[in-house]
């Protein structure tokens, strides 16, 4: 079974090296994709997860492979504070001058249920992940993001954020947040410089989320996360540039 990405006429994307990316939720699923892909285009990676081992482990495998070597960046989104993301933000422009691209990834599920279930504890864990690292993560790394020539801010949302679904709670709460922050850069951002800011859709992929969001579903079905590539890709050339400010979703054809 193979699948394709359908998006316009873009095939070809340009070497990365030289380029400095942060992905977050970067040891698992979609984020690992993206992680071997924009490493093996020649980019530096900056690996954000709150699984030291796993990003260890994914470290050695692509020095292993003779890649850029990456950056290891342990952390859970759900403490991540103001302070810690300017403190973050001031060791990569020492190191490294500016950023590329900000890939706000990760996410959680949380519980699925009746908005009358859902409890405090769980409410705020998901938010504080969801959205709260993406504003804490944005307010901090814009400046280095502008640094860069036709830069990218990449928010992720789900189609729960723009049509809410009975019983899944928190997480389309978050997503539509998260739908209004992108809007909110873009607009923000448009006329001071080329950055592109984008929400996107990832669709249906063969991930542990997704898996866990619809215990039933065969997971064959749907793609792998290697499968979204070309079209994360495309968000990030320059190819992209009539784009910048929309909600896409990722079309892909078996």
């Amino acid at each position: 079974m193979s699948w394709q990405i359908n998006h316009g006429d873009f095939v070809d994307p340009a070497p990365l090296t030289g380029q400095t990316h942060l992905i977050t939720g970067a040891n698992r699923g979609i984020g690992l994709a993206l992680t071997w892909e924009l490493a093996r285009a020649g980019a530096t990676v900056l690996m954000m997860g709150r699984d030291e081992t796993a990003l260890e482990k994914l470290y050695d495998d692509m020095a292993a492979e003779g890649l850029p070597e990456p950056v290891i960046i342990p952390l859970d989104l759900e403490t991540l504070t103001q302070e810690a993301a300017e403190e973050l933000a001031g060791m990569i422009e020492s190191h490294f001058g500016g950023l590329n691209s900000l890939i706000n990834n990760a996410g959680v599920l949380g519980h699925r249920a009746p908005l009358s279930q859902i409890r405090d504890t769980d409410y705020q864990k998901v938010m504080r992940v969801n959205l709260d690292a993406c504003v804490y993560l944005t307010q901090a790394l814009l400046p280095l993001l502008e640094l860069r020539p036709q830069s990218t801010l990449i928010y992720t949302s789900s189609g729960v954020g723009i049509k809410a679904r009975a019983y899944w709670g928190t997480y389309a709460i978050s997503k539509f947040a998260v739908e209004g922050l992108a809007q909110l850069v873009h607009e923000e951002t448009e006329n001071l410089s080329d950055m592109r800011v984008f929400c996107i859709d990832p669709g249906a992929s063969r991930t542990e989320m997704r898996a866990s969001a619809y215990p039933g579903e065969e997971r064959d079905n749907n793609p792998p996360p290697e499968a979204l590539m070309p079209f994360y890709r495309y968000l990030l050339s320059p190819a992209s540039q009539a784009d910048r400010g929309q909600r896409l979703k990722a079309r892909l054809d078996r």
